[in-house]
């Protein structure tokens, strides 16, 4: 991700960590009405003022948006102590990624998953946390191959060897359902291979690059997804940094930073052509997808009329 964030992982994580550790938080999926077809914007802007006691991974699990989408769209502003009255951006308003409106899509440079039940006029979206820097959760067409309530976490080889080296200290081979489980109430595999959606039993990390290349939920938002995901349902999980609608009227794009490579360098947003033939000639617009890029809030931001 954007070297934006790369100084969040500082002391600064110790105190939201102490913060979290006395703060009950209640997360629910977000649910907004299908545009029609040939649109993809949905839902409204939101604004929050601050208030006593207010920090970024509160606010974050109260409207249910991914904390480093919170910290994009609100450049400048301490996660940990933003000051008392000022109005922050909510990123409540997004445009679809593109692609069948069907199953479940993640969008990786977003953070967030989609969700299309069957013969449904709704999409419910979520953050999601995705693997970090050399961990990366990768790009793939699946489906949902297994749920799992209460899963035992078995940590891999890999994961041993790189605890061990970090900490000194082994893993045990297994840990059961429980508050030491790092998978959380809930895990949904997709199909047969290692990488599951599941919880957490740590609420810092949703929204982030911060697993092991699984998808991370809030457990709300998981057991929601387990409740009403079947087996078989359809995965796809994409890398879209810029997203673009043609509305009445009117365009629309959507920039979001780059996915980092995994040797933490950071990676330049790919202007294609069709994004250029989108954004046309007009100066105003040029330079604006250049800011977008240079400077990415993830917020939905219409073109100047040519």
């Amino acid at each position: 991700m954007s070297n934006l964030f790369s100084n969040v992982f500082t002391f600064k994580k110790l105190i939201c960590s102490f913060l979290l550790s006395f703060v009950v938080f209640v997360s629910a999926a977000k649910t907004y009405n299908l545009p029609p077809e040939g649109s993809r914007l949905i839902g409204d802007m939101q604004y929050h003022e601050v208030i006593k006691g207010d920090y970024f991974q509160r606010i974050a699990e109260h409207y249910n948006v991914g904390f480093l989408a919170l910290m994009a769209a609100n450049p400048g502003v301490d996660p940990f102590l933003p000051t008392l009255g000022h109005q922050l951006v909510i990123p409540s308003q997004m445009l679809l990624p593109f692609g069948k409106r069907e199953g479940i899509i993640i969008n990786l440079p977003e953070l967030r998953l989609y969700y299309f039940p069957e013969n449904s006029d709704k999409v419910h979206v979520f953050p999601v946390g995705i693997g970090r820097e050399g961990l990366a959760t990768p790009k793939t067409i699946s489906y949902i191959g297994e749920k799992r309530k209460d899963p035992v976490w078995r940590p891999t080889t890999e994961m041993k060897a790189r605890y061990f080296a970090e900490h000194g200290r082994k893993l045990a081979d297994e840990v059961p359902a429980g508050t030491n489980n790092p998978f959380g109430k809930y895990a949904l595999r997709l199909g047969t291979s290692v990488y599951l959606l599941h919880g957490s039993n740590q609420r810092f990390g949703i929204g982030m690059r911060a697993s092991s290349g699984c998808i991370r939920l809030y457990d709300d938002d998981i057991e929601w997804l387990y409740q009403h995901v079947a087996i078989n349902t359809p995965v796809k999980i994409v890398d879209q940094a810029i997203k673009l609608s043609y509305e009445p009227n009117k365009k629309l794009i959507e920039v979001h930073s780059p996915l980092t490579g995994d040797n933490g360098e950071m990676s330049k947003t790919d202007i294609t052509s069709a994004v250029r033939a989108f954004v046309g000639d007009f100066p105003e617009n040029k330079s604006l997808l250049l800011n977008q890029v240079t400077n990415p809030k993830g917020l939905v931001t219409e073109l100047h009329a040519n």
